[in-house]
């Protein structure tokens, strides 16, 4: 029989593979009829007046497009796509036909906004403003679209909107408020984009890489309305004492009345639709393991906080899982540790997450059937060391130890009747400077590493997961897929049969 972590690779693969640029985008867009073309996009009806135009930008939007293109045939006209430096180059088979009408631009080296993605932000901005009312404007959205799409309210450079961000984060500015400040200044973000192309009908297709999939911060939201106004970038100014200090051009932007263009306030010309997201690899994963046996449970599409937390959450769940296995779920030990998950959960605060009410739900599986708990989100680390690794090999490692340190405490039905795999993998296939995605583990890895001369702890203590994962029985536990061409952040999964 297949082993449990080829199964648990086929779930993450079956689960990347469901927000692939292409088929997702053939699941959402659609072209109908000759004589009057309508766009159909997730059932919603598009008249197609006259042209049809396509910006986008983002670390998915090269497949995107390619797809795009297959799609709308030759009413597309025009367009336009800013994507990361070198993407072309890696991802060969998403590459736009030779005579493509969409230019690429590639930009934003190391994700930061630089001369090349403003050309590129550019471009989309004259393009938007030359829309006319019967025209359609398809807008493709992935994460990393943020700094691809520079382009601050003249007089202001790239460089001094650059220093401003830089100094409120030395000042210990919160993302939120860096991205408020931001959407402020800039032409496109913050429903920039949506306004200038005004009377056009604008359709946004979004790839969500944001917890609880939020339309005004993916991207910074473009084609969205802002919820923030110019008072709100002037109070966060003034609370890192910056108001004095601020370049010229950005004194004159934020004392000048809003020169942006006007666009009905409402935004009704706009339809932002997400395409993909996190929740939807989830649900692919779960009818994938589904079909080869186990009983699957979705515990959150929303994981996040810091990683040593998120680590002991899931090892409680799968002693508790291992403990109901052994028929000793409803004893004091069982109660002791639903109650330890119930505060580890309320700790870490995860958005819409019923922690109770999950536990109830795997209690009532039955025993028997092999088990399997799939999660997403993005977990966050304290970097401690000097290391090379990610978050996702990280939390695998952390994973490993606390299953390890559970077992050496002889602790519930661990040791002896159940067989378990841990991964966690990043669905764009990249986890922080690494070639790995993830990283895979079980019960034994720890003691097997211990035989093999590597001490984990200490690899933990320095940050130093890939370098562990590398060099422990020559690479196999890592979860290596290449560069994927989407993100949907990460994805977990526990697997657990009796044996």
């Amino acid at each position: 029989s297949m082993s449990l972590r080829e199964h648990a690779l086929s779930l993450f693969r079956s689960a990347v593979g469901t927000v692939q640029p292409a088929p997702m985008l053939k699941r959402a867009l659609k072209l109908q009829g000759d004589e009057c073309p309508q766009l159909l996009v997730k059932g919603q009806a598009f008249p197609v007046k006259r042209d049809l135009h396509l910006v986008g930008f983002g670390k998915a939007v090269l497949g995107m497009a390619a797809a795009a293109e297959d799609i709308l045939g030759d009413h597309l006209v025009r367009g336009i796509i800013n994507v990361p430096l070198g993407i072309q180059e890696s991802l060969q088979e998403m590459l736009l036909k030779p005579h493509s009408k969409i230019q690429v631009i590639e930009g934003a080296k190391n994700n930061l906004p630089d001369a090349e993605a403003l050309k590129g932000a550019v471009a989309i901005q004259k393009l938007a403003e030359d829309l006319t009312a019967d025209d359609l404007l398809l807008v493709l959205i992935s994460g990393g679209g943020s700094a691809l799409l520079p382009a601050p309210i003249p007089p202001i450079l790239l460089e001094e909107k650059e220093k401003l961000t830089k100094m409120l984060a030395s000042q210990g500015a919160a993302i939120q408020e860096l991205n408020i400040v931001r959407k402020t200044l800039s032409l496109l973000k913050g429903g920039g984009l949506a306004r200038l192309a005004y009377p056009a009908q604008v359709v946004s297709l979004i790839l969500s890489d944001v917890i609880g999939d939020p339309l005004d911060i993916i991207a910074s939201g473009p084609t969205a309305a802002s919820s923030h106004s110019i008072q709100d970038c002037l109070r966060i100014l003034t609370k890192y004492n910056l108001l004095h200090s601020l370049p010229k051009s950005v004194e004159t932007v934020l004392s000048s009345s809003p020169n942006k263009p006007t666009a009905p306030e409402d935004y009704s010309h706009v339809c932002n639709i997400i395409i993909g997201s996190n929740a939807l690899a989830l649900d692919k994963a779960k009818r994938q393991a589904e079909g080869l046996g186990y009983t699957t449970l979705i515990l959150s599409a929303a994981i996040c906080g810091d990683i040593s937390r998120v680590a002991a959450l899931y090892c409680q769940l799968i002693q508790w899982v291992c403990l109901g296995f052994a028929g000793l779920g409803e004893g004091p030990l069982g109660e002791e540790m639903r109650e330890n998950l119930l505060r580890l959960a309320a700790e870490l605060e995860i958005p819409g997450l019923n922690l109770a009410e999950f536990l109830q739900a795997l209690r009532g599986l039955g025993s028997g059937r092999p088990v399997c708990i799939l999660a997403g989100g993005e977990t966050t680390v304290q970097l401690q060391g000097t290391g090379k690794g990610g978050r996702n090999q990280e939390l695998a490692l952390r994973v490993g130890l606390g299953l390890h340190r559970a077992q050496a405490m002889k602790v519930s039905g661990v040791p002896g009747r159940c067989e378990i795999v841990f991964f966690s993998g990043g669905t764009d296939g990249q986890d922080g400077p690494t070639e790995a995605a993830g990283a895979f583990c079980s019960p034994e890895l720890v003691a097997e590493a211990l035989q093999d001369g590597l001490d984990v702890e200490t690899f933990l203590s320095n940050n130093d997961s890939y370098t562990f994962f590398s060099q422990f029985q020559g690479g196999h536990h890592l979860l290596v897929t290449g560069l994927t061409g989407t993100n949907v952040m990460d994805i977990q999964a526990i697997l657990i049969r009796a044996m």
